[in-house]
């Protein structure tokens, strides 16, 4: 049965990483067997768009067994060399993709260039102001205030009261006897 190649196999072919044999009896202390490699690779490969199970299944392993297989081969203590392999793949993913200062500066700058090319000026502005942010030569302040008493400064809070005072006065200044009931 011939599977669709993932990344870092050329011609369906696994290519197997020192150290490593054909062995297909399954749990191999020394060795990783070639559905090992395959799972450790549609795991981190796929980065989340598959389940472990789904990994399992296109690594080879039948479809009764998958979910359990995906479960023991991600176990450090059942599979260890199965998960030091996913371990250094996932390296090389998060190298590869890693973002640095630089890297994000230097691709900034080619999209700007691009955009200066095509002429569009608007999205160059844009893209070199993102490269500026970036360096640090932008600040941005933001303030929030929600209405509340610790927000507010000790001059704004005494104008408040003031001016609940005045707007309440008169009901402050009536005398309990002054009241008209209905009844009376």
């Amino acid at each position: 049965m011939k599977t669709k190649p993932i990344h870092g196999e050329t011609n369906g072919d696994l290519e197997m990483p020192k150290g490593t044999s054909g062995n297909i009896s399954g749990r191999n202390e020394k060795h990783l067997t070639h559905k090992q490699i395959r799972f450790a690779k549609e795991f981190v490969y796929n980065d989340g768009s598959k389940t472990q199970t789904e990994c399992a299944l296109a690594a080879g392993y039948a479809e009764s067994s998958a979910k359990v297989r995906a479960s023991e081969l991600l176990n450090p203590k059942r599979y260890p060399l199965v998960v030091r392999f996913v371990r250094e793949l996932q390296q090389e993913v998060d190298k590869k993709y890693e973002v640095t200062f630089a890297r994000h500066v230097r691709k900034l700058a080619d999209i700007r260039d691009y955009a200066l090319e095509k002429g569009n000026l608007t999205a160059a502005v844009s893209a070199e102001v993102q490269r500026g942010r970036a360096a640090g030569l932008y600040v941005e302040r933001k303030e929030v205030r929600t209405g509340k008493l610790e927000s507010l400064s000790e001059i704004e809070i005494k104008s408040r009261i003031e001016k609940l005072l005045g707007d309440y006065k008169p009901l402050l200044e009536i005398e309990e006897g002054s009241f008209i009931h209905e009844n009376e």
